[in-house]
């Protein structure tokens, strides 16, 4: 409730703010035009536009109409965030019960890294959501794998895709982790196959899209140009900037502006930003190193909020995201520890696709999102054990079901629980897989 509230106090603060010249910009437009029936177009031109996954903007095209779309667009990522709250709490439940639960709720509730994005007209409120509902799907896959549970695991990662390209990463990850995970035959290659296929087919219908109305081949998006150029230039390999993103670095390039087909332009800069790789291969480890320390709050901390800022975050809310982000990213490390194997490899998947996000591109918070699920989740496991006056605490370490390979609850010393919704089966430790 208290998290709800919040974010209205968020929505009513910003109901009338005009959106900056950022991300938000080409998600109100396309959404304005896609409601108008003009599909899926660059802002004010008349190319094709794809610069983004189109789960945002479609969900927002829903309530675009009149002159001024943009309050109703602010609800939309407002309910996203107080459904995200929720979906956390469900989620904690499943992991490790109702005081897990309720924790992680609260902590999502009062979390300026999430909240902040909240009433934005980005994509990150979205794409959280999805994350959350997809590891709430992945917990129940893995409890009781069957086709229906797989399939549905498969399309909310496929969206996940759709609402954050980068995330289409995770798809490697989350077959290598249920060909681990699940058991030995009944039906393990068939289950993993639903999975990644029910994804693949997820996006195919906007890859196909794409596919047909782009001079050059686009698949999810024609930002990884964009992103490449940006992260590749002299203003982000040196100074205060160093690890991070510039928008500079694309006004640099002298043929950057002289080129108007999305796809071409993406191409431009794609290889703009990999000559330039080459040519600093020797500086990589300095980047590298400074990405990583910018998406854990440990380097760059004045141009990060320089950077929310200039993405309609507000400036001490960002700085209490980082100081928040220092207090529970210790206890998730803990918490984490007391979650069984199987469920702790699940939440760090998220994780393992931001670094290799990082990595590949640079370190920023936006980048970190979909990791947050995990820190609030893992912060609350660590809460749920302690011997707070007048309740127990949380000592069970979860429980998946007969279909897991390994048990949840599986730790040296400890034994496995009985799955609560088969009285009769118990899931006994192993030393294999993850």
């Amino acid at each position: 409730m208290v998290g709800a509230v919040w974010r209205l106090v968020i929505l009513a603060i910003k109901w009338h703010k005009q959106l900056l010249l950022n991300d938000s910009f080409y998600y109100s437009v396309q959404a304005a035009e896609l409601a108008k029936g003009h599909g899926y177009v660059q802002p004010f031109t008349d190319q094709p536009g794809a610069e983004h996954g189109p789960l945002t903007s479609t969900l927002m095209a829903i309530v675009s109409w009149g002159h001024n779309p943009v309050p109703c667009q602010r609800i939309v990522t407002t309910l996203c965030g107080i459904a995200t709250v929720a979906v956390i709490g469900l989620v904690g439940r499943k992991l490790a019960g109702d005081r897990t639960g309720l924790f992680a709720a609260a902590i999502a509730a009062g979390y300026p890294n999430l909240w902040m994005n909240d009433g934005l007209v980005m994509s990150e409120s979205v794409s959280v959501l999805v994350v959350v509902l997809w590891l709430l799907a992945m917990l129940r896959f893995v409890e009781r794998p069957t086709p229906r549970s797989a399939l549905l695991a498969g399309v909310l990662l496929g969206l996940a895709a759709l609402a954050r390209s980068e995330l289409i990463v995770l798809e490697a990850l989350v077959a290598v982790f249920c060909w681990f995970a699940l058991r030995e035959g009944g039906g393990r290659k068939l289950l993993v196959a639903i999975v990644v296929g029910a994804a693949l087919i997820t996006i195919s219908p906007w890859v196909i899209y794409n596919l047909s109305r782009f001079q050059d081949p686009v698949t999810l998006s024609t930002n990884d140009g964009t992103t490449l150029a940006g992260a590749y230039c002299d203003r982000v390999f040196h100074g205060p900037e160093l690890g991070g993103w510039s928008l500079l670095c694309l006004s640099d390039d002298p043929l950057d502006g002289t080129i108007h087909e999305p796809s071409v332009m993406s191409a431009h800069r794609r290889t703009v930003g990999l000559d330039y790789l080459r040519h600093h291969l020797s500086e990589m480890p300095k980047v590298e190193a400074a990405r990583v320390g910018r998406t854990l709050d440990v380097y760059g901390l004045r141009n990060l909020v320089f950077q929310d800022v200039g993405e309609e975050r507000w400036h001490w809310a960002s700085w209490a995201g980082i100081a928040s982000f220092w207090l529970l990213a210790p206890m998730s490390v803990l918490g984490l520890r007391r979650i069984g194997r199987v469920d702790r490899w699940l939440l760090i998947l998220p994780c393992l696709g931001v670094l290799a996000t990082t990595l590949a591109f640079y370190g920023a918070h936006r980048i970190r999102s979909s990791m947050e699920p995990t820190i609030v989740l893992g912060a609350a496991r660590w809460l749920a054990q302690l011997p707070f006056r007048g309740s127990a605490p949380d000592s069970r370490r979860g429980s998946r079901g007969p279909g897991s390979r390994l048990s949840s609850g599986s730790r040296a010393g400890s034994a496995p629980r009985s799955s609560s919704t088969d009285p009769k089966s118990s899931t006994t430790a192993s030393s294999a897989g993850l």
